[in-house]
């Protein structure tokens, strides 16, 4: 219910500010800005997004995953099709998703909220994504039986930060 209520109150307010925009400025002026700030909004999300590719081709072929890259991703995504909607507080919004500075702070931000809080499913620390019902946001791991004792060498084993599986090769 607070989803549909966001997508029934941004856009009455966006229209509120375009007419104070527009009653101030005129409304020539206002169409200006709007298109002004989404072409801005354009150039610097293809600017970010060739920069975040690069990054995470570099981390791919490094061996590493680009976690980061791909939150970065999604949050220029969410930029770009927020600065193509028309409307200053949208497109101030969308702004913070393509600067990176500023989407460094909102992604903190973001991740202190989710970490403070076990979920089910999906979680995501500073390091990446992790899965399943052994792993808790805060580090710890606790898919063993909690009446069970672990014995030594179980526990010298299990690192929250190491995912275990098989690889096969094929050529």
């Amino acid at each position: 219910m607070p989803l549909l209520l966001l997508f029934i109150l941004i856009p009455v307010f966006e229209m509120w500010l375009l007419i104070k925009v527009g009653s101030h400025i005129g409304a020539l002026p206002t169409i200006g800005l709007v298109l002004l700030t989404a072409m801005i909004g354009l150039a610097l999300l293809r600017q970010q997004g060739f920069a975040t590719l690069l990054r995470a081709n570099q981390k791919m072929e490094a061996g590493q995953l680009p976690a980061q890259e791909i939150v970065d991703g999604l949050f220029l995504a969410v930029g770009g099709a927020l600065l193509l909607t028309p409307g200053f507080f949208t497109d101030a919004i969308g702004f913070i998703c393509l600067i990176p500075g500023l989407r460094r702070l909102l992604l903190g931000r973001l991740i202190q909220n989710w970490i403070s809080k076990p979920h089910q499913g999906f979680h995501f620390r500073a390091s990446g994504f992790r899965t399943g019902p052994g792993f808790d946001p805060r580090g710890e791991t606790f898919d063993h039986d909690p009446q069970r004792p672990q014995s030594p060498s179980q526990s010298q084993q299990r690192r929250p930060d190491v995912l275990e599986g098989d690889f096969k090769r094929e050529d």
